[in-house]
């Protein structure tokens, strides 16, 4: 265990700040996760620093400061740093101690303190509860932090279930930190969680969305959700993938639906939303599975059509925009599909219908699903999905029209050269000879569209 702590990782910043607090007849402290990661040798994203000072002393001291949680003891102080311009913010809390969490999420009242111990002692793991003197590099590790580092170990700061009971988020935060750290969970921590679950569901559907993006950020982010699943938690935030568990699949999985996402969503390389599609792309095989007597086997006809609804309530539930939802049911709805030297018309209405902007997205999780298929897995398969992407770039390279917006006229051509006025048959004209570029790109001419588009209105006139 050591006794010190690296300060030549510390940020210029930060000593300016534990400086200046000094300076003021204040104690300083580096706390939380910075002092994790650090001791980890891993890379920190945020510096904290805590202090005896109170919150009316700290403006006094910082008056730039941001008051971002000023009831209970936090400021935001944003430095430029000169050297690579960049903004960083730190946040300067004071110590505190907390009273009850009756909305299961904040303290309903705090009282500042002068210990750093007693500060330490609210935290919710042990990993988390360390702090460093700035001046000597003196670790402060009351609970034991550094010895769950190295046992690999989250556990909760004193009696889980009052951890728990106080904020239902660290739950939820105990399964993150397994997957993103690859700790093992304490025994009776987790044992802690299910009798806390009452707590956890007080949890905003906005927290739940923002831990389940940190999960994604994970090597292994399966590591958290068999956690939540064996603990309750996606009992009450995602009980539509429970359906997986134990669904078994047909001759070309070795996996259940659960076991084969978890392994899909692992295997996904991209950013958390991509991820997350991984996780749910499936959710719709247990409610479209059927018995093929002629094949004897498992069928799931439109599980992606009903994944795809599935999907949009869960995003819609976890309160995620609008643009992160879209993508989500986009990429659960076009993930099934099989390139097997389709024609350049093909690919070109496969363009069309996916959207230029997800082909990367797509392929990521196609290749993914395909590699958590388990023993069943060909890496032909994967050599298939190489051609359909270089088929792809092919096609773009040759800027057909992919959109009426590609089309060599558009809706006001129609109406002064045909006569037509606004309304809907516009965009039936214009999507008909869509589908006439894209099967024939050499039409994709004044003259030609507008003698394919008279045809048309006057097909419709008489129908």
């Amino acid at each position: 265990m050591r006794t010190s702590f690296d300060l030549g990782l510390v940020p210029k910043d930060v000593f300016v700040i534990c400086d200046r607090l000094r300076a003021a007849g204040y104690c300083a402290w580096i706390v939380g996760g910075c002092v994790r990661d650090s001791l980890l040798g891993r890379a920190v994203a945020d510096w904290d620093v805590a202090t005896d000072a109170r919150p009316t002393e700290l403006i006094k001291i910082f008056p730039r400061a941001i008051p971002t949680g000023l009831k209970h003891g936090t400021v935001t102080l944003v430095m430029r740093n000169p050297n690579d311009a960049q903004v960083h913010h730190y946040e300067i809390t004071t110590l505190r101690g907390e009273g009850t969490y009756s909305d299961g999420r904040r303290p309903d009242a705090v009282h500042f303190v002068d210990d750093i111990v007693r500060d330490l002692s609210r935290r919710d793991f042990t990993i988390n509860a360390m702090a460093v003197d700035p001046s000597s590099g003196a670790i402060i590790d009351p609970f034991g932090g550094q010895v769950d580092l190295a046992r690999h170990l989250v556990r909760a700061v004193g009696i889980a279930i009052e951890r728990f009971s106080e904020d239902g988020l660290r739950v939820l935060r105990a399964a993150r930190f397994s997957a993103t750290l690859d700790f093992e969970l304490d025994p009776n921590t987790f044992a802690a969680i299910r009798p806390t679950l009452d707590t956890y569901r007080k949890v905003s559907a906005e927290r739940v969305r923002d831990e389940w993006g940190k999960t994604m950020k994970a090597k292994l982010p399966s590591l958290g959700f068999e956690i939540m699943r064996k603990s309750g938690i996606l009992e009450i935030s995602c009980p539509e993938l429970l359906e997986g568990v134990g669904c078994a699949q047909n001759k070309h999985h070795s996996f259940d639906v659960w076991h084969h996402s978890m392994a899909c969503m692992d295997a996904c390389e991209g950013d958390p939303v991509l991820r997350i599609a991984a996780l749910l792309h499936d959710v719709g095989k247990p409610r479209s599975r059927a018995f093929s007597d002629k094949t004897q086997d498992f069928t799931f006809y439109d599980h992606d059509k009903i994944g795809a609804e599935i999907a949009s309530d869960i995003a819609t539930r976890l309160r995620f925009s609008n643009d992160e939802r879209d993508r989500i049911v986009l990429l659960v709805r076009h993930h099934l599909f099989h390139y097997d030297a389709w024609s350049d018309a093909a690919v070109r209405r496969w363009i069309r219908r996916v959207g230029k902007e997800r082909i990367s997205d797509l392929c990521a999780l196609n290749e993914a699903d395909l590699r958590g298929k388990g023993t069943t897995f060909k890496e032909s398969e994967i050599n298939n999905l190489m051609r359909l992407r270089a088929h792809v770039d092919k096609v773009l390279a040759e800027k057909s029209a992919l959109s009426t917006r590609d089309l060599a006229i558009d809706g006001h051509v129609l109406m002064s050269e045909l006569g037509l006025s606004p309304g809907r048959i516009i965009g039936q004209v214009l999507t008909e000879l869509l589908e006439l570029v894209i099967a024939e790109p050499s039409l994709n001419t004044r003259d030609a569209l507008l003698a394919r588009a008279g045809e048309i209105v006057r097909a419709k006139t008489h129908s």
